[in-house]
């Protein structure tokens, strides 16, 4: 298996589950944006987009779907759930949300508030999807409320997901807004050794943010 990844990207989150699975594969760590800093990246992944995994023949882009694709083909019983588990559909929805609802408007804010040239910078745009996004986190500290973690009482990888969306508000100050629950669980996220391992991975890299 093969990781092409970026400092800090949604690459963390199979970064993470790989250390955690304790699986073997191979680290390709990019410069941001590796379209423009990776010799050869769009032939590997023509959409320029971190990550790009690679298992044998199969090649992977989205973040998320490869900590599924993982966890269900290598460590179901470690930090998965079975489809027969009561809470598999609530741990397919965080999955899928820690993307498309909690990062996704992280990009937006940080496209129009950061990376555009000055001329295009928009200043609405950032304010409007800060708040967005505060608003859906709120739906993290609800499940918090009786439970350490989202799903079935334990560690998986939809707090591998969400737990990336929280740490990308965190690096880059859009955690104002975080409730106490989700603030220590982010902490206990970090400080576990598969997301540790991860960081040390990259730590030669530049920082993005």
């Amino acid at each position: 298996m093969k990781l092409y990844h970026c400092r800090d990207s949604r690459s963390v989150r199979p970064l993470w589950a790989l250390e955690e699975l304790q699986l073997d594969y191979e680290l390709i760590n990019m410069e941001f944006p590796p379209r423009y800093n990776h010799a050869g990246y769009l032939d590997i992944n023509p959409l320029g987009t971190v990550p790009t995994f690679i298992d044998r023949n199969l090649v992977m882009t989205e973040s998320a779907g490869i900590c599924q694709y993982l966890v269900d083909k290598y460590g179901t019983s470690e930090i998965g759930l079975s489809i027969e588990h009561p809470e598999y559909g609530d741990y397919l929805n965080w999955i899928h949300r820690s993307d498309t609802t909690f990062t996704f408007p992280q990009a937006l804010i940080l496209r129009y508030d950061r990376y555009e040239k000055p001329e295009r910078l928009q200043p609405q745009v950032v304010e409007d999807y800060k708040k967005w996004l505060s608003s859906r986190l709120s739906s993290v500290e609800v499940a918090l409320e009786t439970s350490d973690y989202l799903c079935a009482g334990k560690f998986t990888i939809a707090d591998i997901c969400v737990g990336y969306a929280l740490f990308l508000a965190h690096k880059t100050e859009n955690d104002q807004n975080f409730g106490p629950h989700t603030r220590d669980y982010l902490k206990r996220l970090m400080a576990r050794e598969g997301f540790k391992s991860a960081m040390n991975q990259q730590a030669d890299l530049a920082p993005i943010f």
